[in-house]
């Protein structure tokens, strides 16, 4: 059985569904602060806080648990810049609670949800796995914190790990069943298709001066379910080798903030308002990750590599709910 910590939340909630496609039994961890009860949709459902190590112990109790993926964390830059502490609290501590109740139970494989984040400015793109690690906010460095942690315990208790760095995470269920839903929400794609669906005045865009092809931020944007085949694959490779790695997962291609505003107005057929605002400190402007590492070793590669294909699941969902 796979635990899913964080399994109701955005990309936990689509990994859980595609893992029982695949014949996967799946107990999903969460205590429901930033997830939603009803994406718990497949597999079982323990409530509990990664801060309490009882509720912990008691999950791993019930359950035969044979792996481990792991999704809850704290995911806002500038929150993270304003609350340092809840982020290290949240990211680093209670990640090593999990850590150590897994060594208690001799569960040894574990996914981590890591992020392009610990690359900060990027020196070169697209981006490989052994760019330096420069991150250059708390949520960042805390995720560099838990891979840095996770090659001790590899050396120490023998706990094999995939640590996944996702770049834009975007899109939602093909199916209509689950989709993106963070209060308050900070993702390009949903606000933008919030201005199309009136729920905003407008989208703001910070930034039209940067190096790029129109001068906004560049970002690359890889579909949910394309995350969530990664940790399928990931599993699979750490059954297969027990051996830990890192691997960049990305489409391999960027658009900028102005391309994602264009094609939500045309996906949606909606003339919404688009305000212009300055730079924000600590946005670089291009961030493009390669992939050729999980695809070589991992034997993955995006299906949803259409940016419109993309922003169009995303369109659907958000009407439908």
């Amino acid at each position: 059985m796979i635990l899913i910590v964080g399994g109701a939340g955005y990309i936990g909630s689509h990994t859980n569904k595609m893992l029982n496609q695949n014949g996967y039994e799946t107990v999903v961890f969460d205590n429901l602060s930033t997830g939603h009860r009803d994406f718990v949709k497949w597999g079982e459902f323990f409530e509990g806080d990664l801060a309490n190590i009882d509720d912990l112990r008691n999950c791993f109790k019930k359950y035969k648990i044979d792996a481990v993926m792991h999704f809850s964390a704290l995911i806002s830059v500038g929150e993270s810049v304003i609350r340092p502490d809840i982020y290290y609290q949240n990211n680093v501590v209670n990640t090593i609670n999990l850590l150590n109740v897994m060594n208690e139970f001799d569960v040894k494989h574990f996914i981590f949800s890591s992020t392009a984040a610990i690359f900060g400015y990027p020196d070169t793109c697209p981006i490989v796995e052994d760019h330096p690690y420069q991150p250059i906010n708390p949520y960042g460095k805390s995720k560099l914190m838990i891979e840095q942690i996770l090659e001790d315990y590899d050396r120490a208790f023998d706990l094999k790990y995939i640590c996944l760095r996702y770049f834009n995470a975007s899109g939602a269920d093909p199916d209509g069943e689950i989709g993106e839903k963070h209060d308050p929400e900070n993702h390009l794609v949903p606000l933008t298709i919030f201005a199309a669906q009136g729920k905003r005045e407008s989208i703001k865009i910070f930034g039209t001066e940067y190096p790029t092809k129109d001068g906004t931020c560049v970002r690359d944007y890889i579909h949910v379910n394309d995350l969530a085949d990664a940790h399928i694959k990931g599993i699979q490779y750490l059954q297969n080798t027990n051996t830990s790695n890192c691997f960049n997962l990305g489409n391999g291609e960027g658009y900028s903030v102005q391309e994602i505003v264009d094609i939500v107005k045309k996906v949606s057929q909606i003339n919404f308002k688009v305000d212009h605002a300055d730079i924000r400190e600590g946005d670089p402007p291009t961030l493009i990750s390669s992939s050729d590492k999980a695809k070589e070793i991992l034997g993955w590669k995006p299906n949803f590599n259409d940016i419109d294909t993309i922003v169009q699941t995303a369109w659907n969902w958000h009407n439908s709910n």
